[in-house]
């Protein structure tokens, strides 16, 4: 596979459907709609926020980090129609086993709340990038259009 396409999240901003979810690397953004729950979860990490108890991706991760693994990378590796694909890759290793790699097959939304809570770089693979259309003009009339007391809100 060519080398993939390092992305950050750029914004999540409430849709009456959900989340939107804007991925991008300073010469594009690419767009995805995500639950509005998820959109939360992302949102609590990288609003600085925290939680009283722990949410079900925090709940993963302590879990983890509990076996010796941590979350090493995401790929948003396929799209079909508008459904994206993704894959979670970690690494193991701990007293009872030897350095384990471990790739697991997940939906986007949840590798990015996970890859948020690892500070684990996010990635797109190529085809999928250069097939995705720039959606930055989508982004800039949905942050003109957003209401200052969303709750959700996140901008670079």
């Amino acid at each position: 596979m060519p080398d993939p396409v390092r992305v950050e999240i750029i914004a999540l901003l409430p849709t009456q459907a959900g989340c939107a979810v804007f991925l991008g690397n300073g010469d594009k953004v690419m767009l995805f709609y995500i639950d509005p729950a998820i959109g939360m979860a992302i949102n609590t990490v990288m609003s600085g926020q925290q939680m009283p108890r722990p949410l079900t991706h925090d709940l993963y991760m302590l879990t983890l980090q509990a076996f010796g693994s941590k979350v090493t990378r995401v790929l948003i590796n396929a799209v079909d129609g508008d459904v994206y694909y993704a894959r979670l890759f970690l690494t193991a290793e701990n007293e009872i086993m030897e350095r384990k790699f471990i790739e697991i097959d997940a939906r986007p939304s949840d590798c990015l709340a996970i890859a948020t809570r690892a500070e684990a770089p996010i990635f797109v693979a190529k085809d999928v990038w250069d097939a995705a259309e720039d959606r930055s003009q989508i982004l800039e009339e949905m942050q003109n259009e957003q209401d200052p007391d969303d709750d959700l809100k996140l901008e670079e």
